[in-house]
């Protein structure tokens, strides 16, 4: 019996995302390889961006990107001489990236709207497949 997708939202600044997407990998928990081997080929993944920039106050709060992880395979990639972050292979999809803020009391996975960002801290959570539904359906272009 083949299993059920699973639902997960990465933390990380809008200028990393878009180099994933530019790249096709996804990295977690600045390149952390626990996060990354949870997922499997055929889960999806949504990127939420609580920054513009890595280390800069400039707000950002929109889901920046979408996609389904395209095998099971987490590997390190050296990028500099003391950064070899891990990284899976995702195929992202046509999306428009979609402010929270209109969908924080509707999405599960906020449980006290007033602290909506306390579920972001860790950088990585998984989400049901209603959370999933109801932001991929404003992100995926038609």
């Amino acid at each position: 019996m083949e299993r059920e997708p699973k639902y997960w939202v990465i933390v990380a600044s809008k200028d990393h995302v878009q180099t994933g997407i530019s790249e096709g990998f996804a990295q977690a928990c600045h390149g952390k390889m626990a996060p990354l081997k949870r997922m499997r080929k055929g889960d999806f993944v949504i990127y939420y961006s609580g920054k513009q920039t890595m280390g800069q106050p400039d707000k950002c709060q929109e889901f920046t990107a979408i996609g389904e992880v395209k095998d099971d395979n987490t590997y390190p990639v050296q990028v500099s001489a003391d950064f070899c972050p891990a990284r899976r292979d995702i195929a992202f999809l046509g999306h428009r990236d979609i402010s929270i803020l209109p969908l924080i009391n509707d999405l599960d996975f906020i449980p006290k709207k007033q602290s909506w960002g306390y579920p972001f801290r860790f950088g990585f959570l998984e989400i049901n497949k209603h959370d999933f539904d109801l932001i991929s359906a404003k992100m995926l272009l038609k």
